[in-house]
């Protein structure tokens, strides 16, 4: 399995997993990103931080380091 920032730009992940603990867990989940749904990375900032994505049709921009705790399976 990889994590959300290994998926190129353009490419689409299932969510499998979320790492974390306690608040950080919760706004992940709060924002729409749940297990079992389809995340498509847009666009990735110059320096890698932040990544723009698109989760249950709306758009959506992580830090590189909430992306990391977002186990996915890029063969779906």
């Amino acid at each position: 399995m990889s994590t959300l920032r290994e998926i190129p730009v353009g490419g689409s992940a299932k969510v499998i997993r979320i790492h974390g603990e306690g608040a950080v867990k919760r706004r992940i989940m709060d924002m729409g990103i749940t297990k079992g749904v389809t995340i498509q990375v847009r666009k990735v900032a110059p320096l890698g931080d932040p990544i723009e994505i698109t989760v249950r049709g709306y758009e959506l921009s992580l830090r590189k380091a909430d992306a990391e705790s977002i186990e996915v399976d890029s063969n779906i």
